[in-house]
């Protein structure tokens, strides 16, 4: 507002001081002579002064067509002039227009449009890196594979958009079910740009598909480092990574290098099952058995599973029932209330055929979490008893029917394993294995052999291992 105001008084001098100054030059009289080619020419002097303008005037205007001319022969001979740079100009602003049109064809789903528009702009712009990304992107919305796959080849080309290229390429082979050249890709990506989330992301899938856990590990290493990841996450799937590499390498006939990883697995995530388990029968190899022992007493503070409960017995495997109860005392001291705990003590007292004592281990749990093996448990004491066989039978009957209790779970599609495994079957979620009780409709179901009684404690009725032997044991 002040500086208008300034101009408009600067304005209104000027018109007053030229305005004075005309005053002056036809006041003051007077003439002008002007002397050329031997004759002279008289003027007033404000005619003279008009005339100096006007002659100023013109050669101004002289000049400017002299520039011009220079630069329209600069422009044809091609070199840079300010013409050139006004069609240039004048070039990039159509090219963008028609990019921003086809980038909004795009997003809208219009693909056939936005090819249009990206051929349009690549008629004006010199720019590839932009216009090859929307051609590839259009022709993969209408369907034409190879015309998308060939612009991203040619995003390949350029230092800027090789990293595009390669990660189209890879989502047109994942798309085909190439995974082996999907993994290559995703390696390729990953070297371009190590802490982008989605490569990380499909670089991880793929590697687990392909069970190579330790190329995953390090996949889940670069994740932590670029803070996709939190780092106790991190550490429990390189944890479980650990011990499925740990596994391959043990069924491979490479012992020392299963052993390691299986001891490290262990040492990432203690309270992780199989791996307290697997860690344990690995230092049972080396006569380590105070070291077992430790692996699955931390672990069944955790999480208390049939498992565990097994290793610990194979720590002994020729023990007495007697003895066993006895050393099985220090575990049975974790997580006493748990009905894990209750149920592996009133077995142990069955096996060394203490009935009255397995019965007050045991306690109400029948009653209050009914399960295939807590009723199959009081079918054995009942026996054990010397109850009548129709008390017997009872509780073999609600076992027969109740359901299996905790299982290995998939938290993302809920299917359930009959062992854990890094991955689900079903829906590939990695490291979504929960030990938990499924809902009644999901449950399998039970049949004799699942009920984890003591061998032969019910006759009629066929013999179910011990619980505390392993799987293969048990087959």
């Amino acid at each position: 507002m002040l500086w208008s105001l300034i101009r408009i008084i600067l304005f209104i001098a000027l018109i007053t001081a030229a305005a004075f100054a005309f005053s002056f030059l036809i006041e003051a009289g007077g003439q002008v002579q002007l002397s050329f080619n031997g004759a002279e020419y008289t003027f007033e002097p404000l005619v003279g002064l008009i005339g100096l303008v006007l002659l100023i005037l013109a050669i101004w205007i002289v000049v400017k067509l002299l520039a011009l001319t220079v630069a329209v022969f600069h422009f044809f001979n091609g070199d840079e002039t300010a013409i050139s740079r006004y069609f240039t100009r004048h070039r990039e602003r159509k090219g963008f227009e028609a990019l921003a049109d086809g980038m909004v064809a795009l997003a809208a789903g219009e693909g056939r449009t936005a090819s249009q528009k990206a051929a349009k702009a690549e008629r004006y712009l010199d720019r590839p890196e932009l216009t090859q990304l929307i051609n590839a992107q259009a022709a993969e919305m209408s369907g034409d594979t190879k015309k998308a796959l060939k612009h991203y080849k040619n995003l390949l080309q350029n230092d800027r958009t090789r990293f595009v290229g390669v990660q189209g390429i890879m989502k047109q082979k994942l798309a085909e079910g190439d995974t082996d050249t999907a993994l290559k890709l995703a390696e390729k990506a990953f070297a371009l740009r190590p802490n982008h989330d989605g490569t990380l992301d499909t670089l991880f899938t793929l590697q687990t598909e392909k069970q190579e856990w330790n190329g995953a590990r390090k996949t889940i290493e670069a994740k932590v480092k670029a803070h996709s990841l939190p780092r106790d996450v991190g550490r429990r799937r390189d944890a479980v990574l650990s011990l499925a590499d740990a596994r391959r390498l043990l069924d491979d006939g490479e012992i020392p290098s299963g052993k390691e990883a299986a001891l490290q697995a262990n040492a990432l995530s203690p309270d992780l099952v199989p791996a307290a388990v697997l860690a344990a029968e690995m230092h049972v190899l080396d006569g380590n058995k105070k070291a077992a022992a430790k692996v699955i007493k931390k672990a069944w503070g955790a999480t208390p599973h049939p498992d565990l409960a097994s290793a610990f017995a194979e720590i002994e495997p020729e023990e007495t029932a007697s003895a066993r109860l006895k050393r099985f005392n220090t575990l049975l001291r974790v997580n006493s209330d748990h009905a894990e705990t209750r149920m592996l003590h009133a077995e142990l007292l069955l096996a060394d055929e203490d009935f009255p004592a397995a019965r007050r281990a045991i306690g109400d749990l029948a009653e209050t979490q009914p399960s295939a093996r807590s009723l199959s448990i009081m079918a054995a004491i009942a026996r054990g008893e010397g109850a009548e066989e129709k008390v017997v039978r009872g509780w073999l009957s609600k076992a027969l029917s109740a359901s299996r209790g905790p299982q290995w779970i998939c938290s993302s599609c809920n299917k359930i394993h009959t062992q854990w495994a890094p991955k689900c079957d079903n829906c590939g979620t990695f490291d979504g294995m929960d030990w938990k009780t499924p809902p009644e409709s999901d449950d399998l179901g039970s049949t004799t052999s699942m009920l984890p009684m003591m061998d032969g404690a019910l006759e009629g009725v066929e013999p179910v291992p011990d619980p505390t032997k392993t799987p293969e044991q048990r087959g």
